[in-house]
């Protein structure tokens, strides 16, 4: 995609589909609020039930980024990664999605998004691992250009967004702080004191804004990061692609301290900072004159 015809929308897909995508297939899931992805149900229900969010990815640049964590289920591609990462080969496993992890005193520490289960021949489970699926938040107002353009998605399909308040963006900084951290210290903590691995599936735009993480050989990681990527689709009526653009594995205390650990600025601008409100201080002192009698007596 050249510069030259970056749309100039923030939408990428909806309901499963590019949005220029007019094939019957296409057509048939926006009318139907259909999820190809592998949803609990056949229907998308991000956001509302009944009145769905169904943007999957938003356009930034040149990227397509991933807005749903159900967008990453294309074809259970994550679920084969993360297995070969959790288990030996020829494992059999299963997957199951949102299960509740308890802490200690009995309290939620949250869902894990899929628990991979490796199984023997009775059906036994003797071994485990958890997946989470992390999507990018947006900032700004990503549903008025949706409702705009399922109003009519031939028309405007190629309409111009750029000029509407709150265009809407990838968060990255939100994303890593209000999901990612919180994932990782919870969840991941209570698996990593059971001595279980982890992996996390993300978009490569977001895993690049993340710090730099030290990575181990495999057998020695504990988390396994899937960084995933999406190709345009090959023809109409077909998807954009997911694909594994790479993993990389860490041991989870050092990525833990890596992404919680804040990135200090320099400490010569706060002190500039805050030399300006104390310079505006003393320039307009308080007026403290003193009343000796409010009553009046």
């Amino acid at each position: 995609m050249s510069d030259e015809i970056a749309p100039k929308h923030p939408l990428a897909e909806v309901f499963g589909y590019a949005t220029s995508d007019m094939s019957p297939s296409a057509h048939r899931h926006r009318k139907n609020r259909l999820c190809p992805f592998n949803n609990k149900v056949p229907n998308c229900t991000k956001d509302k039930a009944q009145n769905p969010l169904g943007v999957c990815s938003v356009l930034q640049g040149q990227e397509v980024v991933i807005t749903c964590p159900i967008r990453f289920r294309q074809e259970w591609i994550i679920a084969d990664d993360a297995a070969e990462f959790f288990f030996q080969p020829n494992a059999t496993w299963t997957a199951l999605t949102e299960v509740r992890l308890k802490d200690a005193g009995g309290g939620s520490a949250g869902n894990i998004d899929i628990v991979l289960c490796a199984y023997d021949q009775g059906g036994k489970v003797y071994d485990f691992g958890a997946l989470e699926v992390q999507a990018v938040y947006i900032s700004g107002n990503v549903r008025n250009p949706f409702e705009r353009y399922m109003e009519n998605p031939k028309l405007r399909f190629a309409m111009d967004w750029s000029q509407e308040e709150n265009y809407p963006r990838p968060d990255y900084l939100s994303s890593s702080r209000k999901r990612l951290a919180p994932q990782l210290i919870f969840k991941g903590g209570i698996l990593n004191a059971w001595n279980k691995k982890s992996a996390v599936a993300l978009n490569k735009s977001f895993f690049e804004t993340l710090p730099k993480l030290h990575e181990v050989p495999k057998e020695k990681a504990d988390i396994a990061w899937l960084i995933y990527d999406l190709k345009p689709p090959a023809k109409p009526g077909s998807h954009y692609e997911l694909f594994r653009e790479k993993i990389v594995y860490t041991q989870f205390d050092a990525a833990l301290k890596q992404i919680t650990k804040s990135r200090p600025g320099k400490m010569e601008d706060f002190l500039r900072q805050i030399q300006t409100k104390v310079d505006e201080k003393l320039e307009n002192p308080p007026n403290n004159q003193t009343i000796e009698d409010p009553f009046g007596r």
